[in-house]
């Protein structure tokens, strides 16, 4: 697993005139990690750059950017490790190499591809059944998404323990993960070194929708993931087959999530065309607003779905929806996606390594 070089040594020279000048010190936790250090390995600098959440304030802070004669952009950097670091890692690589090529034209012709199938399965639909289960039977549903959701996670395991192994992570600790999980449920690290915010969109203005949009996405996404798993067990467990009503556990979790992550998706999208290119990973623009279409495209057929229940609507939208989700699973441990899992794995590490310090 090579990661390029070049990118790895000039983020480790920004890095190391940062830690020189600590003027930073309490904007996010890649500040501590980073004054802990005098000399910083390839990994460290890896772990460093998934720390960072790119919100840019170190950015506009700096003293010594352009024009100066250290040039320095260490959010610009890190972004630039950190999105190699996600293909260096991945697994199988092959895979990662071709989405890194063409991942907006992947997502789009799988999305097009699943759906059009979807759409064709249509006409083995069940004699009976109710809901969505009257255009494709459940038997249908689970052997195509069991494996598209087990095999994507089995290869981003594979992936995060190269990443923790190169990282110098130690024994997983159930109270780091907690510290961890705690971070970057809050989102912390998007508050800004003062809690006013980051300075995502605009250099002057501090702000936090970065980070609430953010909030929408994460918890969006694990509402619609409760709302799923809750349905798999009232199925499986206790006979209790859809459609569900407005008043279950399944719509209770689900038309809110798929809200959310609408809103919080559209939010995204347009806090990236306002923000500045060069300071992330501007090769990677394109295929990081197509992901966010593509997870805010899941929320919204959904969304569009419920509300179509027992209109013809349904004929189109189901396959719709499907093909968008079987192509978001497909795609997850090689698209932006991936990025969740390996900033949680650094800031598990970073929970584990300041709490050896303060012993």
């Amino acid at each position: 697993m090579q990661m390029q070089p070049d990118l790895i040594e000039e983020a480790r020279r920004q890095v190391q005139i940062c830690n020189a000048c600590r003027y930073c010190e309490s904007y996010c936790s890649v500040f501590p990690a980073m004054h802990r250090e005098r000399a910083f390995s390839d990994g460290e600098i890896t772990q460093l750059a998934n720390l960072c959440h790119n919100c840019r304030g170190c950015y506009y802070a700096c003293q010594y950017t352009a024009p100066h004669e250290f040039d320095l952009n260490l959010p610009g950097a890190l972004a630039e490790v950190r999105q190699d670091s996600w293909k260096a890692y991945a697994w199988p690589r092959p895979f990662a190499d071709l989405f890194d090529r063409a991942g907006v034209a992947m997502a789009f012709l799988l999305a097009l591809s699943f759906g059009i199938l979807f759409a064709l399965a249509q006409a083995m639909r069940p004699e009976t059944g109710e809901g969505f289960y009257a255009y494709m039977s459940h038997s249908l549903m689970v052997a195509i998404f069991a494996p598209a959701f087990v095999l994507p996670l089995l290869a981003l395991a594979v992936s995060l323990r190269s990443y923790w192994k190169a990282a110098g992570g130690g024994t997983l600790r159930l109270s780091d993960l907690r510290a961890a999980v705690l971070s970057a449920g809050r989102m912390r690290n998007l508050e800004g070194g003062h809690g006013d915010g980051c300075n995502f969109e605009d250099e002057d203005r501090f702000s936090h929708a970065r980070r609430h949009a953010h909030q929408a996405v994460l918890y969006g996404f694990l509402l619609c993931f409760a709302s799923t798993s809750t349905a798999t067990v009232m199925h499986y467990v206790f006979g209790m087959q859809a459609p569900y009503g407005i008043v279950s556990l399944p719509k209770l979790l689900g038309v809110p999530g798929g809200i959310l992550l609408t809103i919080g998706c559209a939010a995204l999208a347009w806090l990236k065309t306002r923000a500045d290119r060069e300071l992330g990973a501007a090769r990677a623009w394109g295929g990081e607003m197509a992901f966010i279409a593509l997870l805010g495209a899941v929320g919204a057929t959904g969304l569009a779905l419920y509300a179509a229940t027992g209109s013809g609507a349904v004929a189109w939208l189901l396959p719709l929806h499907l093909g968008l989700v079987l192509t978001f699973f497909l795609v997850t441990p090689y698209s932006k996606m991936a990025h969740g899992f390996y900033r949680l794995a650094a800031l598990t590490i970073e929970a584990s390594r300041a709490a050896s310090k303060d012993v």
